[in-house]
């Protein structure tokens, strides 16, 4: 069995760099890639005292013990790192530190051909062994990364630095899969891709398509106050010009709210079906190649 976990963990901590608190980061404070939450977790089991994350820890032994812990036991074993081949074990750890080791794993998984349940298994580590060939199963990974990345909501904030750790890992990871060192890792935090890249923030449309539906019949706040007025006015409308103008008025603006309704359910459907193929890795984009070392 190979153990390549301390041949990954500095080019991980590379692209992590040191403490950071990013307002946008869902990831909150974060320190060498671990966030707050991750660490009080880990020191509730070891029967510690809860403490903040610092910048003045990150040097310490201490803290280097226990980064290396949280690391291995989160995020390594999770995707069985010291199963994969050289080069896919760094792709894949890189993406679990990133956006978590369910939709790392995924990633791999739609790449292999599989639905993707975001558990690495027996069947997994079979197609992995025996793909022809891992420097385009790698490219495959990152395409299917990155296109996840783009559609995040906090992509105007991250996505230059996700950008280049993604093309920076999917360099090394070739290099590695064919047996060469590869380019140096970039310091991809100083353009914020350490920031967090979870699933949960893809966008979404703002209101469900089947609300809009409804105000499209008429049973949203808006159809439902404009049938109102229409219906007390229509016995009157003859009566007086004025009141058959503003009769006619209300007529149109009934059909625009319920053709409004019908075009944003139409766009809201679109919206939430593409944001469901990116979370399940079928949206592929183009990597970009000659990221600087």
């Amino acid at each position: 069995m190979k153990t390549d976990f301390a041949k990954c963990m500095p080019r991980i901590l590379a692209y992590e760099g040191g403490w950071s608190n990013h307002p946008r980061d869902p990831g909150g404070v974060t320190l060498e890639g671990i966030i707050q939450r991750v660490y009080d977790g880990y020191r509730d089991r070891q029967g510690k005292p809860r403490r903040p994350l610092k910048p003045e820890m990150r040097n310490t032994a201490e803290w280097k013990r226990e980064r290396d812990e949280i690391f291995r036991a989160q995020y390594w074993k999770a995707i069985r790192g010291d199963e994969l081949p050289a080069g896919i074990d760094l792709v894949v750890f890189d993406g679990a530190v990133n956006s978590g080791p369910y939709q790392s794993i995924k990633w791999l998984q739609r790449a292999l051909g599989f639905s993707g349940d975001g558990h690495l298994g027996e069947t997994t580590l079979a197609a992995v062994q025996h793909h022809p060939d891992h420097d385009k199963l790698i490219a495959d990974i990152c395409a299917r990364r990155l296109g996840m990345l783009q559609q995040l909501s906090t992509w105007d904030a991250f996505g230059k630095g996700w950008a280049k750790r993604v093309a920076n890992v999917k360099a090394i990871g070739q290099a590695w899969a064919t047996g060469s060192v590869g380019p140096a890792p970039i310091a991809a935090h100083e353009d914020q891709g350490d920031a967090k890249a979870y699933a949960s923030d893809v966008a979404q449309p703002a209101v469900d398509s089947g609300d809009a539906i409804k105000g499209a019949v008429g049973s949203g706040t808006i159809g439902a106050t404009l049938n109102s007025v229409k219906e007390q006015i229509e016995p009157i409308a003859q009566s007086a010009d004025w009141i058959m103008h503003v009769y006619t008025a209300i007529t149109v603006l009934c059909v625009g709210a319920g053709v409004g309704a019908v075009l944003y359910s139409l766009w809201s459907s679109m919206k939430a079906k593409k944001a469901r193929r990116a979370i399940d890795g079928d949206i592929v984009a183009t990597v970009p190649e000659g990221q600087p070392a």
